[in-house]
């Protein structure tokens, strides 16, 4: 234990380091980071815990969000008790940065104690350094990136040293409870559940007395969902959602889970049987939620506004699949996960007795993850958190054979080798850094904009409070750093607004105008050097959003001069009725984040 806290105090000083700009000014890794922030503050001024709208998000009515409150209980316990003494400002910084790295503690703590188990302290202490070089997965767990994507990695870590312990029914309801919990945060956690389920199914194929583990993991898995969907959800909302666990999704876990229940009352019975049964249950499963969410059938997003989906959703490159990554974005962690694949086939071959089967499982598990990854890249973060025990035991290796060569050449060629397994794009690296800058043509990511949202706030809420037709990267940011609300994020339960936001920015001034009034906006506000507004002048050169750009704004919007950068543009929208531009309208309000 002293190992991995040792290791883990080393890496996170690297990632403060390498955070250490961010930190200081607020700039968010994403804008959920920033949108998750909004949330626990809404929560902590009093929002009802299973009211999980944002009110200034197409205000009056707000945006339902499909995200889950256990990830607002560490960051709001953690403000909460640091509050009192460094006030609201600091304790929410504080806990930006503690809770990610105490996140990543947990995870290195199950890597490192079951590989630790599997292996030696050394290979442990590798396995444990090597996370922290795992591109998808250290993405996840720097500081300031507080939503739910590093929580969910631990549940995968979780639930992959449990299946490690002596105890079928103790593992299998830990890595029950585990994935229960990480598909409550993100329904997207599912499909690894879905592998972890088939890999104990094959343990009791393999042999009657393993049944214990599918059983108990399938009954935690049910109970557990049941539980925190209660605990977080209530009975408030029980609509059909696609997108978060819905009595639909809860239906199905518990006949699968009644299923396999029937089963194990003969564990013993003949291997077609056993897979009859199995099959019989899932089935039982799959036509409850067919019945009952057959809309939820569908691919995701399949729903989604042709609109939305052109601009928005094809440009969210980590939902996408691999084939459509940039290659030197993507390949160096692809490669890295397939050599950790085949250092796992390795293991498998060089072992015997029970050690070969938990091999055979583990390959089952990365490969099934790999997979996963290719038609969804978000996933290799998962898939990573597997591969660090494998690329442990492999740098492990090759340090030995470093030890051991005595010509100077064999040992720079290994230390190369080494140097690719744990840091893959070093070479892309280089790369980059020996190719010439591109000046005025580079697109400032939102992490990396001229904007300054948080310095600009000040400026901004001198203005009346109103509501900011903004593209969507940066609305999050608006509305965590000032009090004004905004018609759209970019996220797809405000897809209606999403559309809207998306077609007065590509459309010509009097349409804009007229969509704009519908949404009672007052203010108009654009970052320049971003790559939303750019994208939209692109593709509609007589749009709105390229008039802007242009420096040529129509006559109903009247620039508004504020201490910002020249890269944010404000301007007030003039001369509509005056009703919808103050606002006067019916409604429910949630409470306003402090800016």
């Amino acid at each position: 234990m002293r190992r991995i806290l040792l290791v883990w105090l080393l890496l996170s000083a690297m990632l403060v380091a390498v955070s250490f700009q961010g930190i200081l000014s607020g700039r968010f890794p994403d804008p959920d980071d920033a949108l998750r922030l909004i949330q626990i503050r809404d929560l902590l001024a009093g929002q009802a815990w299973f009211d999980l709208h944002q009110y200034r998000i197409d205000p009056p009515g707000g945006t339902l969000m499909h995200w889950s409150r256990l990830v607002d209980v560490p960051l709001a316990l953690v403000i909460v008790i640091m509050e009192p003494v460094f006030g609201q400002y600091v304790a929410e910084r504080i806990a930006m940065v503690a809770v990610p790295l105490l996140t990543f503690l947990a995870i290195l703590i199950a890597v490192g104690r079951m590989t630790w188990r599997l292996f030696d302290l050394e290979t442990a202490t590798l396995a444990c350094i090597v996370c922290g070089f795992l591109a998808m997965m250290a993405f996840q767990i720097l500081p300031m990136r507080i939503d739910h994507h590093g929580w969910q990695i631990f549940c995968v870590a979780m639930a992959l040293w449990a299946l490690s312990w002596r105890s079928p029914v103790l593992g299998g309801l830990t890595a029950g409870l585990s994935m229960a919990a990480g598909m409550i945060i993100s329904i997207e956690i599912l499909p690894i559940a879905a592998v972890f389920g088939a890999v104990l199914a094959l343990r009791w194929l393999r042999s009657p007395k393993n049944y214990l583990w599918l059983l108990s993991f399938m009954q935690a898995l049910a109970i557990s969902l049941v539980g925190l969907f209660l605990i977080t959800r209530g009975l408030a909302d029980l609509a059909k959602h696609c997108d978060a666990i819905s009595p639909a999704h809860l239906g199905f876990f518990v006949i699968a889970a009644v299923g396999v229940a029937a089963g194990a009352v003969k564990p013993a019975m003949p291997r077609p049987l056993m897979i009859g049964v199995l099959g019989v249950s899932a089935l039982c499963g799959m036509t409850f939620f067919a019945i009952n969410a057959p809309q939820c059938l569908a691919p995701p997003f399949a729903d989604l506004d042709p609109l939305v989906r052109d601009y928005w959703h094809a440009n969210v490159l980590e939902g996408r699949a691999l084939w459509e990554q940039r290659p030197s974005y993507i390949l160096p962690t692809f490669i890295q996960m397939l050599v950790a694949l085949a250092a796992t086939m390795i293991l498998r071959a060089t072992s015997t007795d029970w050690l070969r089967n938990w091999w055979t499982d583990y390959a089952l598990l990365l490969a099934g993850s790999i997979l996963l990854s290719v038609f969804v890249a978000r996933s290799f973060a998962f898939a990573s958190v597997i591969a660090a025990m494998p690329l442990g035991w492999l740098a492990i290796e090759i340090f030995r054979k470093i030890r051991m060569t005595k010509t100077a050449g064999s040992r720079v060629g290994l230390a190369v080798v080494l140097t690719l397994i744990i840091l893959p794009a070093t070479p892309v690296s280089f790369y980059r850094l020996a190719m010439p800058k591109l000046g005025n043509q580079q697109i400032a990511l939102i992490e990396d904009s001229s904007c300054a949202f948080r310095e600009s706030a000040a400026s901004l809420d001198r203005l009346e409070q109103g509501t900011i037709f903004a593209p969507l990267d940066i609305g999050p940011a608006l509305l965590a750093w000032s009090s004004h609300s905004v018609v759209a994020t970019g996220h797809h339960r405000a897809k209606d607004s999403m559309h809207d936001v998306i077609l007065a920015y590509t459309s010509p001034a009097s349409q804009a105008r007229v969509i704009m009034q519908q949404h009672r906006a007052k203010y108009v506000v654009v970052c320049s050097d971003l790559m939303e507004p750019k994208l939209f002048a692109r593709k509609a050169p007589s749009g709105l959003a390229a008039q802007l750009l242009r420096g040529d704004a129509p006559d109903w919007l009247e620039p508004v001069s504020l201490d910002v950068p020249e890269e944010l543009l404000v301007w007030r929208i003039v001369g509509q009725d005056q009703e919808v531009a103050a606002g006067k309208v019916q409604g429910k309000s949630g409470p306003v984040s402090p800016g």
